[in-house]
């Protein structure tokens, strides 16, 4: 099987199970979330509570910033905005599939825009929820 085969192959098999357009299992991000389970001492995350968090409009945080979608848009598949007009990806890792691999990008981002946003840092289980939910779509 040639190089070009190979990649059909692997492509076809992607659409038959199902598979296309969502993100591949990513080990770093992987055991971030691991990382996170252990710290809240759950053993999974739910994709519901982290979207319900992406959507909530919170009167904690900056009055500029009051959800996430202030600069990321209601639809994680599409790319935000800076409030300055700075471009950001996609947040849905099937679009941005390196999104939640780094984790001292995760942490500074998530720092940065809970505070922002919610008043106070996140919890080891919103960061979870969050990610799992971005994760599934």
């Amino acid at each position: 099987m040639n190089k070009q085969t190979g990649i059909l192959a692997l492509t076809l098999a992607a659409g038959v199970l199902g598979l296309a357009g969502y993100a591949v299992a990513n080990a770093s991000r992987d055991a971030i979330l691991q990382g996170y389970a252990q710290q809240a001492g759950v053993s999974s995350f739910s994709a519901a509570a982290g979207k319900a968090m992406f959507l909530s409009t919170n009167t904690t945080g900056k009055p500029e910033t009051p959800s996430c979608t202030t600069c990321h848009t209601s639809d994680p598949t599409a790319a935000g905005k800076t409030r300055v007009g700075k471009p950001i990806d996609p947040m849905a890792v099937s679009r941005t599939p390196d999104r939640f691999t780094d984790p001292a990008k995760v942490e500074k981002w998530f720092r940065r825009n809970c505070k922002s946003v919610l008043g106070r840092e996140c919890t080891p289980q919103e960061k979870g929820d969050f990610i799992t939910y971005m994760s599934s779509i």
